[in-house]
C-alpha cells in the first residue's frame, strides 16, 4: 500500500497539532497565522479524512476525545522528528530565533540579567526575551518556550529539573537588628508555594506565630524593603550576594544557614526541546555549577 493513501493533509495536521497542545482555536490561529474559521475547517477535513471526531465542542472550552488524545499522543513526535530533522538540515544554529522564558521578576533582575551576556556571546542567533511575572507562565500551551520556577517542583503537563537549590537564612538592616528582631515583622513575596519560612520555623524548631507579617508583590520588593529596615525577609542567598557582601543586609538571627529541597527549577514542555531550548538549558547547567562551588552549595 502507498504510504500516501494513509497520510492525512499536512495543513489539516499541522492545525490539529496546534489546537490540541493549546486547546483553544483562537491560539492556535494565532500561532498559525491564519484565521479561527481556517483552523476550524482544517480540523473538520481531517476529522473526515479520520471518519473521527477529535474534538468535544463546549461552549467557552474544547477538550480532546478519547481518539482525539490517542491520536495527538502518536502524531506529536512524529511532527517533533520532522521539525528537528528540518532544523538540522537548515543548520539551525545558524537562523535568527526567539527564546521566551518565563520567570519571576526578582530572578531575571538579581540572578539571571547579569549572567545572560556570556549567554548572548556563545549563541548570537538566539535572541533571550524574559517575560517576569508573579503568575505561573503556560510552559505546556506555548505562551513560553521555557520557564524557571522557585519551589519544590511538582508543576503538572510539564518537564520539570533542579537546576539550583537555595540557601536561606532570615536577614534584615543592620539598623533593625540593633533594635531587635523578635517581634517581627517578617516580610514575605507572593508565592504560590508559602514554603519558606514554613520549612525554616520547622527546621530550626522557632514559633513565628506570634510575629506580624507584611505581604509584598514581588522578592525584589522584600529585599529593598529589609534593606530600608521595614523588617525581616527571608535571605535567599544566591539573590541577595551583593546585599550581604556590602553589609546592607545581615542575618537577623544566630540559626545556621537552612538548605532544604527548595530551589530553582527550569521548567519545559513534555515535547523535545527546540534548538534554543536545549542550548539555553545547557548554558544554564554550567552557570548554576560555577554558582554552586562558589557558594560552598
Amino acid at each position: 500500500m502507498e504510504l500516501h493513501q494513509d497520510l492525512p493533509p499536512l495543513m489539516a495536521l499541522r492545525a490539529f497539532e496546534a489546537v490540541a497542545r493549546h486547546l483553544s482555536f483562537i491560539k492556535a490561529a494565532d500561532e498559525l497565522s491564519v484565521t479561527q474559521s481556517a483552523i476550524s475547517h482544517q480540523v473538520q477535513k481531517l476529522e473526515q479524512f479520520l471518519n473521527q471526531r477529535l474534538f468535544i465542542r463546549r461552549t467557552r472550552a474544547i477538550d480532546l476525545t478519547p481518539a482525539g488524545e490517542a491520536y495527538y499522543r502518536q502524531i506529536q513526535p512524529a511532527l517533533a522528528s520532522i521539525a528537528l530533522a528540518t532544523r538540522e538540515l537548515r543548520g539551525n544554529e545558524h537562523q535568527e530565533s526567539t527564546l521566551r522564558i518565563g520567570l519571576l521578576a526578582s530572578f531575571a533582575t538579581l540572578w539571571l540579567a547579569p549572567r545572560l551576556a556570556s549567554f548572548n556571546a556563545r549563541h548570537p542567533h538566539i535572541h533571550v526575551e524574559l517575560l517576569p511575572s508573579v503568575q505561573l507562565a503556560d510552559v505546556s500551551g506555548g505562551e513560553v518556550d521555557l520557564a524557571i520556577r522557585y519551589g519544590k517542583g511538582g508543576w503538572p503537563k510539564v518537564q520539570a529539573r533542579r537546576f539550583m537549590v537555595e540557601t536561606l537564612t532570615p536577614v534584615c538592616s543592620p539598623a533593625f537588628k540593633a533594635k531587635g528582631t523578635d517581634q517581627g515583622p517578617l516580610l514575605m513575596a507572593k508565592s504560590h508555594q508559602p514554603f519558606e519560612w514554613i520549612d525554616w520555623s520547622a527546621h530550626n524548631a522557632i514559633d513565628l506565630s506570634h510575629c506580624p507579617s507584611v505581604m509584598l508583590h514581588d522578592y525584589n520588593i522584600v529585599v529593598e524593603a529589609a534593606v530600608a529596615g521595614q523588617g525581616i525577609a527571608m535571605g535567599r542567598h544566591h539573590l541577595i550576594e551583593r546585599r550581604l557582601k556590602d553589609g546592607s543586609l545581615v542575618e537577623a538571627f544566630s540559626t545556621p544557614p537552612f538548605i532544604s529541597d527548595i530551589g530553582y527549577w527550569l521548567v519545559t514542555p513534555e515535547r523535545p526541546p527546540s534548538h534554543a531550548a536545549q542550548c539555553f538549558s545547557e548554558w544554564l547547567n554550567e552557570i548554576a555549577n560555577i554558582a554552586h562551588k562558589s557558594h560552598g552549595d
